[in-house]
């Protein structure tokens, strides 16, 4: 681990300097976040099982489960079921995909390859933005994966340019959130035990309240209204808002509004406050622990 970190940075930046000694300059934003993104990935994605291992749940989902539920029973008015529980996947992709990068956080600091990176000459907000750069980059390619399996199964989408950056604003949003609960939660438990259990609370159930495989309002009062508040539930509504021909079921089921543009608007800012505030707890949080 050690060998990486000193491999991806130059070699002023992992070097320690006594404290009476002037420190060099601080090494450009650019190159400083290329040469950590570099290691992170070279961390996490070292061989294509890492990469893909996770998709394994949400393509059963959208090749098994769906398709299964499609043929027995659950009805979507105005669209196919395997479309609408397709889409519904990523919010379970997600979630997983940046809760586990999670862990090479804790892996850093408990083999002590944290300590070169606090002696690099960098801002250390860049140490978490090139963690997040690397699990946004590897969730996006895992998503593509996901919906070229979906329409090879039979889901049918509607694309259009509009629709497109809908989605891609929801599912960027969505995972700037994740990411940066991940970090946070990460800093802050003491071993990887205790994180990886408790990634089924914060990753999967939120999964089966944002109305994935069924609208929201089909769960007792109380639990809907946990569902509109969730950042998943939003971002699903606009994903499938944008890949689903403009349908706004998500969010009826949400808010009730009938103009669509003002609820579209309104769950991308729901999702971007829950992204922003994340990364900005995600950045605190690792400044305050790496001290400690």
């Amino acid at each position: 681990m050690t060998d990486l970190v000193l491999d991806a940075l130059p070699e002023a930046a992992v070097t320690s300097f006594p404290s009476s000694a002037p420190r060099p300059a601080v090494t450009p934003f650019g190159t400083a976040l290329a040469a950590l993104v570099r290691r992170r990935a070279a961390l996490s994605v070292r061989t294509p099982r890492e990469l893909f291992v996770p998709l394994l749940t949400p393509v059963m989902f959208a090749l098994v489960i769906a398709p299964a539920l499609d043929s027995i029973g659950p009805k979507i008015p105005g669209l196919d079921y395997l479309s609408f529980a397709a889409l519904g996947t990523a919010v379970l992709l997600i979630p997983l995909n940046c809760m586990f990068a999670g862990v090479g956080v804790i892996v850093d600091r408990d083999t002590g390859a944290r300590r070169d990176l606090l002696a690099a000459p960098v801002p250390r907000s860049l140490i978490v933005l090139g963690n997040l750069v690397v699990a946004f980059a590897v969730t996006a390619l895992q998503i593509v994966v996901l919906l070229a399996a979906a329409v090879l199964r039979g889901a049918e989408l509607d694309v259009s340019a509009s629709g497109i950056a809908w989605f891609v604003a929801a599912g960027a949003l969505l995972t700037l959130a994740m990411y940066g609960l991940a970090e946070t939660v990460a800093n802050r438990m003491p071993s990887v035990e205790e994180y990886i259990a408790a990634v089924p609370g914060l990753a999967i159930v939120p999964f089966f309240f944002a109305g994935a495989l069924f609208p929201i309002t089909a769960m007792p009062r109380f639990l809907a209204g946990f569902a509109r508040v969730l950042p998943a539930t939003h971002a699903l509504a606009l994903m499938r808002y944008g890949l689903l021909g403009g349908n706004t079921s998500g969010w009826h089921d949400i808010r009730g509004m009938r103009n669509a543009t003002a609820m579209a608007a309104l769950s991308l800012g729901v999702v971007a406050v829950f992204a922003a505030a994340l990364t900005l707890a995600a950045i605190t949080t690792f400044r305050r622990t790496a001290v400690s």
